[in-house]
């Protein structure tokens, strides 16, 4: 399924009056967290197709150009703490990032994690019995601990999704949140057991297997 991924940054050629002859093939778009409501909404608006996303650290609800207070992104779909069956494709979503701040939106210690993480195993389990596999995608805001995080605390990985990824075997885990540009490291794929683990900032058009 060719698949629009998004995270962290307003890309020009994404938010563009062209994005739907640049993308005309995109059949879903999956979004990381760290970006504009609006820009949600145009994206969804412009290609017409399916946005599944979840939140990252700095997202809080947005005063729009007609005044209008939004929380959530309309005519796409928040996956936080949800799977979802999107045309065979198994989706789950454990957005957010590490606590750094007491009061910081969309930010977990450990413990909070795991815990989301252990919420989500009963319908992951219903998926094994019916389709033979827990999950295709896991989509989330921070990486994996160890897997494309940072050296600083607020952009260190969380060792929940490493345990998630070592017991569900999802086939793709995509994330934001690092930035090339902090140059923490250039790899933006890498395989871990039998989970792709992919960094989406900015943007990538993927082709995931069914």
């Amino acid at each position: 399924m060719r698949t629009l991924t998004i995270s962290d940054e307003i890309v020009p050629a994404v938010y563009s009056l062209n994005i739907k002859q640049r993308f005309a093939d995109v059949q879903l778009v999956l979004a990381c967290g760290d970006l504009p409501i609006y820009y949600l909404e145009f994206v969804v608006t412009m290609l017409g197709q399916p946005c599944f996303y979840v939140w990252g650290n700095h997202d809080a609800p947005e005063v729009q150009a007609d005044g209008q207070v939004v929380s959530y992104a309309r005519g796409a779909t928040c996956i936080e703490d949800h799977v979802v069956c999107h045309q065979g494709l198994l989706i789950g979503g454990l957005g957010g990032s590490i606590r750094y701040k007491p009061d910081g939106h969309h930010q977990y210690t450990e413990t909070q994690m795991m815990l989301r993480v252990l919420r989500m195993a009963p319908r992951l389990f219903l998926n094994r019995l019916r389709y033979g596999r827990y999950l295709d995608v896991l989509l989330t805001h921070a990486p994996p601990l160890g897997i494309h995080n940072g050296p600083d605390y607020p952009h260190r990985g969380f060792l929940a999704l490493l345990r998630f990824i070592q017991w569900f075997r999802p086939r793709y885990l995509i994330h934001g949140h690092i930035h090339l540009s902090y140059g923490f490291g250039h790899a933006t794929e890498t395989l871990y057991g039998q989970t792709l683990v992919i960094n989406t900032a900015g943007y990538r058009v993927l082709d995931l297997a069914i």
